[in-house]
């Protein structure tokens, strides 16, 4: 069973550089130690379990899923989803049409030496970024995530994501099986945009195609392809965009 976002992912050139404009936004960042793939990370854990992690690599891959993400400019790349059974939310999302990786495992040690371990199923390119990532802990979650959750800004959790596709009639049927119930219809205006919406445990889900050449939707497409778009922040009495100049490519805002 999906269990709501684990945590969404932010590509940037130079994580310390990042570290600090995050910090400045009023976010704790938390340093998280590097992977073997050759990546290291910081991360923002939130009070609703979730967390932002902020991505760079320390030596170049470019078989790396994100590496080349990256080449076309920071932001928002992808999402994970927690599950409670890998196997079977995995063989859900084959069955439903999502093109999957069998399970990986993989690791990360942290400044303190210690090891996680984790497995993860992966979407096949072109499903990628709008199917999530799957995570299922091998060393205890709460040694993955940050104990601390406190933020001047008043971050408390992620509300949901946007997410920019071509076709959000694939996208519902994907998802009809995944969550077991129907999408609702959704519109923005604002966007240029429309599709449908989904709600997975507490975070919500927009899978929005551009209803016009002029719509931030169509130029994220013709940039990234399908991919997350924005995200919206949960705060504690705060509201509105944050500075983009310090978000590293990534739309934020708090709801």
């Amino acid at each position: 069973m999906l269990l709501g976002i684990d945590h969404i992912v932010i590509a940037v050139r130079d994580l310390d550089a990042a570290a600090r404009d995050y910090e400045r936004l009023g976010f704790t960042v938390v340093p998280g130690g590097r992977h073997p793939v050759g990546t290291h990370n910081a991360l923002i854990a939130l009070a609703d379990g979730s967390y932002i992690e902020l991505i760079s690599f320390y030596r170049e891959n470019p078989n790396h899923r994100w590496w080349k993400p990256l080449q076309i400019g920071e932001g928002l790349v992808d999402f994970c989803m927690q599950t409670s059974d890998l196997l079977d939310d995995l063989e859900t999302m084959r069955s439903a049409g999502i093109r999957m990786h069998d399970p990986q495992p993989w690791s990360r040690t942290r400044p303190d030496g210690y090891e996680l371990k984790w497995r993860l199923a992966i979407p096949q390119e072109g499903d990628r970024g709008v199917a999530p990532f799957l995570i299922q802990d091998e060393t205890p979650r709460e040694e993955r995530v940050p104990r601390q959750v406190d933020h001047a800004n008043g971050a408390t959790g992620i509300a949901g994501l946007t997410i920019a596709v071509t076709d959000p009639i694939v996208v519902r049927d994907w998802y009809r099986s995944l969550v077991r119930r129907h999408g609702e219809p959704v519109r923005r205006p604002e966007l240029g945009a429309a599709g449908v919406a989904f709600k997975v445990r507490r975070h919500a889900f927009e899978f929005l195609a551009p209803e016009s050449p002029e719509s931030p939707i169509a130029r994220a497409l013709e940039k990234r392809g399908p991919a997350p778009y924005a995200a919206v922040l949960k705060s504690a009495g705060r509201s509105g965009p944050l500075d983009p100049a310090l978000t590293h490519g990534a739309v934020l805002s708090f709801a």
